[in-house]
């Protein structure tokens, strides 16, 4: 059988020059790194409808997945890590407040700007959507061999 490759979905919620991102908690490299809030594609459901969703479970605010915008696609693959096709979304509106919703996955949230991001501890995949969404470049690709 093929492999396949999985989706994930990323939001960027962007206020005054400034992005959100999450402290990742987990037991791997990326421990206490930052990344932008994201999730997978479940099986049935869109790519918009999936990022509204993400965006509720993992920062607690409501997003009409009519209001997000993609910016970015990353075609991604590293060492003993399953390939990925990355979304990354703008949220052009959304509702509420942002909030540390798995605190199990995260220490945290913060805005940062966009011109001065944490670059030596911010995850090299959001990096190349952030990147994305500020360059206006539609796809990258991340990890191939060329």
């Amino acid at each position: 059988m093929a492999e396949r490759h999985l989706v994930d979905v990323h939001i960027l919620l962007v206020c005054d020059g400034e992005v959100l991102l999450s402290r990742r908690r987990s037991p791997d490299e990326f421990d206490g790194l930052w990344h932008l809030p994201a999730g997978k594609l479940e099986s049935g459901e869109s790519a918009t409808a999936a990022a509204a969703r993400e965006a509720g479970e993992e920062i607690g605010v409501v997003i009409d997945p009519a209001e997000l915008r993609l910016i970015h696609t990353a075609h991604v693959t590293s060492s003993g890590r399953e390939a990925r096709l990355g979304l990354f979304f703008h949220a052009l509106r959304w509702a509420g407040e942002p909030v540390n919703r798995e605190p199990d996955k995260s220490y945290g949230l913060r805005w940062f700007s966009l011109d001065a991001l944490p670059e030596e501890s911010l995850i090299r995949y959001s990096a190349t959507g952030i990147r994305g969404f500020t360059s206006g470049t539609p796809y990258s690709e991340l990890g191939w061999t060329r």
